[in-house]
């Protein structure tokens, strides 16, 4: 496919999900191999930017996940630097990894999402957890992959949850437990494009584990993902609704994944947005995309035809 040039697939890094990434990239790579695409593996933790120039790519496939790959900084150096690249630019990829503020625009729009609080070390716990109630959960703000997230039983917990999420950022919040169940809503497109934004049908993730954490997400065998998910019909055209409202809200492009969670009602929340989601062929945007009729190598492909600058 010379249509796209030589492409980089950007992955490893040096943020906390580097071998989350490391694993989506070399996935990547060898799905747009095997489509006929000139790809090649790209670390910036291991190379200078400055080689995308001298070495002649094109265009940049983004594998990278959590800070320095997700969160605007490598948008902006690609868009200094005019190469296109996979998913969104900077600001929505800033506003998504960083889940206060995302939930500011959300909220700020009348979408749903969990009550939350933000936490420092000098906050009232005991008025917290009468405020949220209890369980819930304490995250940091600018991480993925459920790093430094802890579920929260009794407000004597909170003072060492927050303490652990604020090894991770600077940013933490506390967030009301959902018991409606955990689902995931992928998107491919971008507003005023040819190829406008479109919810892929949900996922319902059913975890072994108390909650979906690193370990489920990663090394557990016994994590269950249903695609389709059980929804009623009105209720999967409703998530898929929020899904495209909230992504088109953070001003994303390209492709993304729209967390949620219900409540005991069944009532969906927005949890948070994924702008560089996992990408292996177990991952869930692939998985969801699959059931749509889309194989994986397709979807890589699909993904690097909406690349952009800026």
């Amino acid at each position: 496919m010379n249509r796209f040039g030589k492409v980089a697939v950007m992955f490893g890094g040096t943020s906390a999900e580097r071998a989350v990434s490391l694993n989506s990239g070399a996935a990547v790579l060898a799905a747009l191999q095997s489509r006929g695409v000139d790809a090649h593996a790209f670390d910036p933790a291991e190379r200078p930017l400055a080689d995308l120039q001298t070495e002649g790519f094109n265009r940049v496939f983004i594998a990278l996940h959590g800070r320095g790959g997700e969160d605007g900084t490598l948008q902006g150096a690609l868009t200094l630097m005019n190469l296109p690249f996979t998913g969104s630019g900077v600001l929505a990829s800033a506003l998504a990894m960083d889940k206060w503020r995302s939930k500011l625009v959300w909220q700020a729009l009348g979408l749903p999402i969990p009550d939350y609080a933000m936490l420092t070390a000098d906050s009232d716990f005991d008025a917290v957890a009468a405020q949220l109630g209890l369980p819930m959960f304490v995250k940091p703000a600018r991480e993925g992959s459920s790093i430094g997230i802890v579920k929260v039983k009794t407000a004597a917990e909170l003072p060492a949850a927050y303490q652990e999420a604020a090894r991770h950022d600077s940013l933490v919040l506390a967030e009301r437990a959902m018991t409606g169940g955990e689902f995931t809503v992928a998107i491919l497109g971008s507003e005023g494009t040819q190829n406008p934004a479109r919810a892929l049908p949900s996922i319902r993730i059913v975890p072994a584990t108390e909650f979906y954490d690193y370990e489920a997400k990663y090394f557990r065998d016994d994590t269950r993902y249903l695609c389709p998910s059980g929804l009623s019909d009105a209720a999967e055209a409703r998530m898929r609704q929020l899904a495209v409202q909230g992504y088109q809200a953070l001003g994303c492009r390209g492709w993304a994944r729209i967390d949620f969670l219900l409540d005991a009602a069944g009532e969906p929340y927005l949890l948070e947005a994924n702008t560089a989601p996992g990408m292996t062929s177990h991952s869930l945007a692939p998985m969801a995309a699959r059931v749509d009729g889309l194989e994986f190598a397709d979807l890589c492909v699909r993904i690097l035809e909406m690349c952009d600058v800026g």
